[in-house]
């Protein structure tokens, strides 16, 4: 008997859920009249298709400008189809609803409806994104949930990375992972750390080659509630942040998309080389050498199981884990000021 098992998405490319669903990718669109873009991202080279311009603007805008990141002595080539269907009979009111996911063997489909969906086969390193002119109204969720989800699951599968939760700042080429759940502050941080001369490899998806200890992510943009701009002293970079586009998560948080690669944003290059990891605590520390802790190692060891459900599960996990105790876990308490942390993680980027 066969059944059907609907998921959500993890944008980090892990799939909650399992199921049996037969697709068959679609054969390509004819190249005659496509266009054609390729793009470095996340250690791999993608190659995307589409006879649509407006799809095409939709890659640039997610990794167009980027620093190109490529793992020494790995090298995969990825392709992905964009298709652009006529608008639908009956449009959503508000937004289109979240993709729900069917897998089976090696085949991954996530679908908003069925004129709205990406299939991808990673043993073939190849991706079918399909959707309508409605869509296009909702360019954020498309980028991300269809376009973008497509690339993390090709390079997770393709490339064998553990994908992660995190943050990840930046300097010389030594990065630090961010981590704490979704309120945690790590979008926060990062924009302080950035204004103190850190670079930004990714805003909450980091993507590991867990023998190394590499890092790769998409340092495109930084979301940040309207709240957060009160503690920016500078006028002028209050005004970047201020002016970003608003998007609504599907949580129904509405936030600032403040794009990285224009103003003030530092897009670290990548792969970088972790030395450690820090959870951001809501508590606030009692005195100024209080902010950074080492966390003993049967406490970091759970704290790191318990914050990454869907990457533990993955199967570079256990080097990933025994490699980033090594290097150290720590604890990050808040300061008076975003600053006084960011000062406190430039000790271990040092």
């Amino acid at each position: 008997m066969r059944s059907n098992v609907e998921t959500s998405i993890d944008r980090r490319g892990a799939i909650r859920g399992d199921g049996c669903h037969r697709e068959v990718l679609p054969p390509a669109e004819p190249a005659g009249h496509s266009l054609i873009t390729r793009k470095r991202v996340l250690g791999g080279v993608f190659h995307f298709q589409s006879s649509s311009r407006d799809l095409i603007d939709l890659v640039e805008a997610a990794y167009g400008g980027l620093p190109s990141q490529t793992f020494p002595g790995v090298a995969a080539e990825f392709r992905i189809d964009l298709q652009l269907l006529p608008r639908g009979a009956k449009p959503w009111s508000i937004e289109p609803p979240a993709p729900r996911i069917r897998h089976e063997t090696h085949r991954i489909r996530a679908a908003i409806d069925a004129s709205n969906h990406v299939l991808i086969d990673p043993a073939e390193r190849r991706a079918r994104v399909v959707a309508t002119e409605d869509m296009l109204r909702h360019a954020y969720h498309l980028r991300c949930e269809l376009i973008e989800f497509a690339v993390f699951i090709l390079a997770t599968r393709g490339l064998g990375l553990s994908p992660l939760h995190a943050a990840c700042v930046v300097h010389n080429g030594r990065g630090l992972l961010l981590l704490g759940g979704s309120g945690a502050g790590k979008s926060t941080l990062a924009l302080h750390a950035l204004l103190r001369g850190l670079d930004l490899l990714a805003e909450d998806a980091v993507f590991v080659h867990p023998a190394k200890l590499l890092a790769v992510g998409v340092p495109n943009y930084l979301h940040l509630r309207n709240d957060v701009l009160e503690s920016i002293p500078d006028a002028a970079i209050r005004g970047w942040t201020a002016h970003a586009p608003v998007i609504r998560r599907r949580s129904g948080v509405q936030k600032l998309e403040v794009d990285l690669r224009g103003g003030y944003g530092r897009p670290a290059p990548g792969p970088v080389a972790l030395v450690g990891a820090a959870f951001l605590s809501a508590r606030a520390a009692d005195h100024h050498d209080a902010l950074l802790t080492r966390l003993p190692t049967d406490e970091a060891g759970g704290m790191l199981e318990a914050d990454q459900p869907n990457a533990s599960r993955q199967p570079g996990w256990r080097s990933f884990k025994r490699g980033i105790m090594d290097k150290g876990v720590y604890q990050l308490r808040r300061g008076r000021h975003p600053g006084d942390s960011v000062d406190a993680l430039r000790r271990l980027l040092a």
